[in-house]
């Protein structure tokens, strides 16, 4: 299917569904200790596919975006799994202020939307993940842009 010194993975996401199902697989390939950089427009899909990576964690709660609170931390498969969105961040320093780095360790797992929005300040990524419209649905495109991040990519293209 994929060489394994791939380091990127493409896929057309019809719809919402589709989108839980990518983000259920992409949990199979999760270990502790990455850092994912979610990007995309409002509405592409950023928070349905966090959904669907909690979902296939087993997490059955509600996943809500964490456009207000900033982090939305949840606690399962003996995973810490942190959600950001820095959308409403006007200043980088914020970061700073907010006390975030502590999240950043090798037991968590942290997805960022907006990271821009603190860059410089976040560590590098192990993959980035854009989610962008396509006829009527999205294309996600993942990449891994650390030794970590390639070998969870390998899990998940195998």
């Amino acid at each position: 299917m994929h060489n394994v010194h791939d380091t990127a993975f493409t896929l057309f996401l019809a719809d919402e569904a589709e989108t839980l199902a990518i983000g259920r697989r992409l949990a199979a390939a999760l270990h502790s200790g990455l850092v994912i950089f979610l990007e995309g427009d409002l509405g592409a899909g950023k928070t349905t596919l966090t959904r669907g990576i909690l979902r296939g964690l087993g997490f059955a709660g509600r996943v809500k975006s964490p456009t207000y609170t900033l982090v939305e931390p949840y606690i399962v498969s003996n995973l810490y799994l942190y959600h950001f969105d820095l959308y409403r961040f006007s200043d980088p320093s914020e970061w700073e202020d907010a006390g975030f780095r502590d999240y950043f360790n090798r037991d968590s797992v942290c997805l960022i939307e907006w990271a821009d929005k603190a860059e410089g300040l976040l560590p590098a990524p192990d993959w980035l993940i854009r989610l962008a419209p396509e006829a009527d649905g999205r294309r996600l495109n993942l990449t891994a842009l650390t030794t970590n991040g390639t070998q969870c990519l390998a899990r998940l293209t195998r």
